[in-house]
């Protein structure tokens, strides 16, 4: 996708370092920051200046390259392997890609190690440029029969940043709007603001906006209003993790946001590559959900007049703040699950019927 009509990924490996555009200076300062080390892959997992299930994976596939570079002793690759996974909890592609990636390299001798595991965090990126492409042209499809019906503007609602900037490219969520987009259906996004980190208007607003999509911020508790005078035609959403039932674990407000489309009769797909599926956790209740730091609710960040950056506190010094960065939505409020292998039932037999 493009940033002032040059074309990017989110990810890349160059000269043994890792580029990665720094999403938390985004949209005010775009950034183009190196890694150079494992701990600095962790870093910048932890720090959200890479974030999105799929982009963590591929920044901890290429973490463990980092590593090998770093030292290719058996021990402190798996203490790396096992600091990536542990630094942030709930996306399932984390521990996914780097369980991948110690399989990929485990046995191979030390003249070839560096040289394979290249190859396999490319492959993993490279996957999943396909898998989102092909998750578009499904999702084409459910936007296709909304705009035959309305022969208007498909309006879209979207939660967070589930889009190309969340992946290596396309986006999960987005793929299907920009494939739309490039077919000349008219459509327009309602991007929910997302607080505490305002992926939805800090990310999912920009990347539209370059793309040429017209879109519109709203406050997270907007949406419900908004389905009730029936400006929303469908909603689309991403995914960190999704059970084989279909529950589907996502950013914080995705639960209320399936609610009212529930209750509106409005249809609510979620969007997700393979990867982004938990085969083993049969409750959601043990899905670990991730709590941030409180200074992400009591403080925020924007331009002064100056046009630096600068964070200041909207809370009372005073008061508590809990941060969950996630909730999860029962199968039973999504109308489907969008992936790079046909849309499915939310619900293992849909799931498995896919995924066999």
């Amino acid at each position: 996708m493009r940033i002032e009509g040059k074309e990017y990924h989110t990810i890349w490996f160059e000269n043994n370092v890792v580029k990665i555009i720094d999403q938390t200076k985004l949209p005010h300062q775009f950034i183009i920051k190196d890694l150079k080390t494992v701990k600095e892959s962790i870093n910048a997992i932890k720090a959200m200046e890479v974030r999105g299930a799929p982009l963590i994976g591929a920044t901890a596939a290429y973490g463990m390259v980092l590593a090998i570079i770093e030292n290719k002793d058996r021990s402190f690759l798996k203490k790396s392997s096992e600091d990536l996974i542990s630094s942030r909890p709930t996306a399932i592609n984390l521990k996914w890609a780097v369980d991948r990636m110690i399989k990929k390299i485990s046995g191979v001798n030390s003249d070839q190690i560096l040289e394979i595991a290249v190859r396999e965090a490319k492959e993993i990126c490279e996957e999943d440029i396909k898998f989102c492409e092909n998750i578009g042209l499904n999702g084409l499809k459910i936007i296709e029969e909304i705009y035959n019906k309305k022969k208007n503007t498909v309006n879209i609602l979207t939660h967070c940043n589930a889009g190309w900037l969340a992946t290596i490219n396309w986006g999960t969520a987005t793929s299907p709007i920009y494939h739309a987009h490039k077919k000349g259906i008219p459509v327009h996004v309602w991007a929910d603001e997302t607080r505490p980190r305002n992926q939805g208007a800090n990310l999912t607003s920009y990347e539209l906006n370059e793309e040429g999509i017209k879109n519109t911020i709203i406050a997270d508790n907007t949406g419900g209003i908004l389905m009730q005078r029936g400006e929303v035609d469908m909603c689309i959403v991403g995914t960190d993790r999704t059970l084989a039932n279909g529950d589907v674990c996502n950013k914080v407000g995705t639960y209320l946001k399936a609610l009212a489309a529930y209750d509106n009769k409005i249809p609510f797909y979620v969007a997700l590559p393979s990867s982004t599926i938990d085969w083993n956790i049969k409750d959601h209740k043990d899905i670990p959900i991730e709590e941030r730091n409180s200074d992400e609710l009591s403080h925020i960040e924007g331009l002064d007049e100056k046009g630096d950056i600068k964070k200041i506190q909207i809370y009372p010094k005073k008061s508590k703040a809990m941060n969950l960065a996630f909730d999860v939505t029962p199968a039973k409020y999504v109308s489907g699950l969008i992936t790079e292998k046909g849309v499915c039932e939310a619900s293992e037999k849909g799931l498995k019927e896919l995924f066999k």
